[in-house]
């Protein structure tokens, strides 16, 4: 359930699977997912959620995707993730018939001393005010699931980041969760992996 892939990540994933596979007598045919960042259900579902929230709770002055942070050293060793997580924004961007300038990119979840992927979300959280702006409405489009690096990481610690800068209103979109839109689009994918598979 990583909608862009990352060594991190889908891979992380895959070598386990490939792992315990290979303890077994008898591997079974194996057939995996490794990204679907621009797959037209999964945008779609991303749009539908922000319009359906946008319709219940108005518009903010910014959309704030907030993606999950990798160090910068494995997008240099080729790991396809910052660039899958642009091409997801661009592609939401454009469905959402947005300005570049109303929606931005983020990343979240550093640790450790290196450089992660930029601009990192909590900065931006308290940079925001500085430029005026006093409503912003965050989306974590990585996530499949809302956990706690969504709940807690930034509709609480970021909300309060916020507004400890000067902001008035941080609002977070809820992930795709058990949606019928997010099930619909697994069913799709799945019915495309195996397609012709007996």
């Amino acid at each position: 359930l990583y909608p862009q892939y990352s060594a991190t990540t889908t891979a992380a994933v895959f070598d386990a699977v490939h792992t315990a596979a290979a303890r077994m007598r008898h591997v079974p045919e194996l057939r995996t997912v490794a990204d679907y960042h621009t797959a037209p259900r999964y945008i779609d579902a991303l749009a539908g959620t922000v319009q359906n929230f946008w319709n219940a709770n108005g518009r903010a002055e910014k959309l704030l995707l907030s993606f999950h942070g990798i160090p910068q050293r494995y997008v240099r060793s080729g790991d396809p993730y910052a660039e899958q997580c642009l091409e997801t924004a661009a592609l939401l961007r454009d469905r959402l018939m947005m300005n570049a300038d109303e929606l931005i990119v983020t990343f979240q979840s550093r640790v450790g001393r290196e450089a992660w992927l930029a601009p990192y979300t909590d900065a931006t959280l308290s940079q925001l005010p500085k430029q005026g702006v006093r409503r912003v409405q965050v989306l974590c489009p990585g996530f499949a699931v809302d956990c706690l690096e969504t709940l807690e990481e930034i509709a609480i610690r970021g909300n309060e980041q916020f507004h400890a800068a000067g902001g008035q209103r941080l609002e977070y979109i809820p992930a795709l969760n058990a949606s019928t839109d997010h099930v619909q689009l697994m069913r799709s994918l799945i019915e495309q992996h195996t397609s012709g598979w007996t």
